[in-house]
């Protein structure tokens, strides 16, 4: 009886594989009726002050106040960038998406700044730039990034006028047009009526108007993607549209219906989500994908003055911890698939999410993350999350400060498994499948991180270009297996596809141990009958058996390892230093012979985060097997 209360072993028999749970929270609670009931009319439920209130901002900003004017005032010379025809081709050229991006970031991320400078003074100074940029924008043929046109009905990546996509770069344009035309149409009105006009006409020929008419956009999964997949688009786009319709529309049953319709699309996402709650894209995605779904719920709840709200769902708040959960420390998390292993999301949403769900260890983790940085209220063009920080940045100051999570944590349908212990060690495992979104072929790999540092690790993905979401993807040697920590099968690598999955998954968390059958994740071509890999994190190690047979050996078996650091080979282990640590990993000397590939970084993406390289340690096998036992233990060397 005490084994089966203190032990959980749980043998996991269905994988997730992009097939959703139809749990329908939004749609399966709410219908167009209880919407129009709860709605708030025009407006009203804005909780920020009107422009002209400036008793109530100078409230609101407290200490922030004279940053966003400093912000702003650095814009008030700004010399608007035109994004040339050739810079939208470039990406049908090359691949290279920065050429338009970066100057259309430069020229929001301006407007942004002066639009919140006049919100924080409100003395006028910045309003004939405001004017320019909005005027700016109102001339452009699109909002969507050149990457992104191809979702036009012709593939091409110059913007027509006979069609308007969304994107999330167009979402999140119009958003922030909507949040300026609501503070300052009246202001724009004494300047020139054709502002505000032309304005609020372009949110709606670009933003309001395709949402509406339009099914066939992938993110909204009302015509499911061969795939499968529903990813942070869905929330993130669905939010930004529903900001422009409740800002700007004045027909409460229009607006409604419009409510209604992107409940039935977000749920989408939410079904597609494991219900255990975890990011398969990883932490760096997190404040795109449960973040923003989030910002959508929050934005439900204000327009329906809190009759709208799955804050206390279980689902909704495991969604939440995952970013706690995932935090290793010293700004390092787990970093499976396209994420970043250095830490991106910021604390006031965190705070924000985890006091709507009546998180504690979300709000303490806020608040440990906002004593490292001096300023968290953010810029860029999401004034809603900007606002919203605004508005809880007293609190959050006040909150104490504390990352506590559980030794061990399971994400049981997605896959993902933390151990820690007391030594300093924390490791994270993955089965998993290789048709996920923003997909690596790395079912069965591992991360390991001593005292808060990295030492086996996932390297991440590089600068995005099209190859990065095209057929060449798997030719880019991040996503490849054998550039995670896996074995090459009889010289074979992992392979893309729902059916390459881990099974025979089995937890025992007392022991905080896991282990999985990843032959199926390999094609035929490896022969794999059974590879069995196991973890288990002990007080001072962790140990990792490779068990297997095949059905034909005809090549020499390889284990890959990625390093942060360069390891030196002694013998019968590798030893790699650690922030004045060595660690050691012991293998077999007789079995394996060793080499060392040093990556250059010549990605700006991945050197910001692990510097000039990392290396690559192989070891392969001296005999060709058909079945055998492989072991390696990880510890601190004395």
């Amino acid at each position: 009886m005490r084994k089966s209360i203190f032990t959980l072993f749980v043998a996991i028999a269905f994988l997730q594989t992009g097939m959703s749970a139809e749990r329908n929270l939004l749609a399966g609670n709410f219908n167009p009726e209880t919407i129009s009931e709860a709605l708030v009319p025009d407006q009203k439920w804005v909780p920020y002050p009107a422009y002209t209130d400036r008793n109530a901002w100078e409230q609101l900003l407290g200490d922030n106040k004279d940053d966003l004017i400093r912000r702003g005032e650095r814009q008030l010379n700004y010399q608007w960038k035109v994004i040339r025809a050739t810079d939208f081709l470039e990406y049908e050229r090359s691949g290279n998406r920065n050429i338009m991006q970066n100057p259309n970031s430069d020229n929001n991320n301006a407007l942004s700044d002066l639009v919140m400078a006049e919100l924080a003074e409100g003395k006028g100074r910045f309003m004939d730039q405001i004017i320019n940029g909005v005027f700016y924008n109102c001339e452009r043929t699109s909002w969507v990034l050149s990457a992104h046109l191809t979702a036009q009905k012709s593939g091409r990546t110059l913007p027509e006028t006979a069609e308007q996509v969304i994107d999330l770069g167009s979402g999140e344009t119009g958003a922030f047009l909507a949040w300026t035309y609501y503070f300052f149409h009246k202001e724009f009105d004494k300047v020139n009526p054709e502002i505000s006009k032309r304005l609020r006409t372009e949110i709606y020929n670009k933003i309001i108007v395709p949402y509406r008419e339009n099914d066939r956009f992938w993110w909204l999964a009302f015509h499911p993607r061969p795939d499968g997949i529903v990813n942070n688009w869905n929330p993130w786009t669905n939010f930004n549209a529903l900001q422009c319709i409740v800002l700007l529309e004045s027909d409460p049953a229009q607006t409604t219906k419009d409510i209604y319709r992107s409940m039935l699309s977000v749920d989408k996402f939410i079904n597609y989500v494991n219900e255990d709650g975890a990011c398969e894209e990883g932490p760096s995605y997190w404040g795109h994908a449960a973040g923003k779904l989030y910002d959508y719920l929050q934005l439900l709840s204000m327009v329906s003055n809190g009759k709208i709200n799955l804050f206390r769902q279980k689902m909704i708040k495991d969604m939440g911890e995952y970013i706690s959960r995932s935090y290793v420390g010293n700004d390092w998390v787990v970093n499976f698939a396209d994420a970043s292993a250095k830490f991106s999301s910021n604390a006031p949403l965190i705070y924000r999410y985890g006091k709507a769900i009546g998180s504690n260890e979300m709000m303490q983790f806020a608040a440990l993350l906002n004593q490292k940085k001096n300023n968290n209220i953010g810029s860029g063009t999401d004034i809603f999350r900007i606002l919203e920080s605004l508005s809880n940045d007293k609190e959050l100051r006040r909150t104490a400060a504390a990352h506590t999570t559980p030794d061990v944590t399971i994400y049981p349908g997605t896959q993902f498994y933390y151990f820690k212990n007391k030594t300093g060690f924390f490791m994270a495992a993955k089965g998993g499948y290789n048709a996920e979104s923003h997909n690596h072929n790395d079912a069965g790999t591992f991360s390991l991180w001593y005292k808060n540092t990295p030492v086996f690790i996932d390297a991440g993905v590089g600068t995005y270009t099209r190859q990065t979401f095209g057929p060449e993807r798997y030719s880019i040697w991040t996503m490849r297996s054998n550039y995670h920590n896996l074995p090459a099968i009889n010289g074979v690598e992992q392979s893309f596809g729902k059916e390459f999955k881990a099974t025979d998954l089995k937890v025992n968390a007392t022991k905080k141990q896991v282990s999985m059958n990843i032959a199926s994740t390999y094609p035929a071509g490896a022969k794999a009958q059974n590879w069995t890999r196991s973890y288990q994190l002990n007080e001072k190690s962790l140990v990792i058996n490779d068990r297997f047979t095949l059905k034909n050996a005809e090549k020499a078996n390889e284990i890959h390892f990625m390093l942060h650091s360069k390891p030196e080979i002694q013998k019968n282990k590798i030893v790699v230093e650690v922030n004045g640590a060595k660690m050691q990993m012991t293998f077999d000397s007789n079995t394996f012979e060793t080499s060392i590939e040093c990556i250059a970084l010549d990605d700006v993406r991945l050197a910001r985060v692990w510097g000039d390289e990392i290396h690559r340690l192989t070891l392969r096998d001296k005999k060709i097997r058909q079945s055998g036992n492989y072991k390696f233990i990880i510890s601190q060397q004395k």
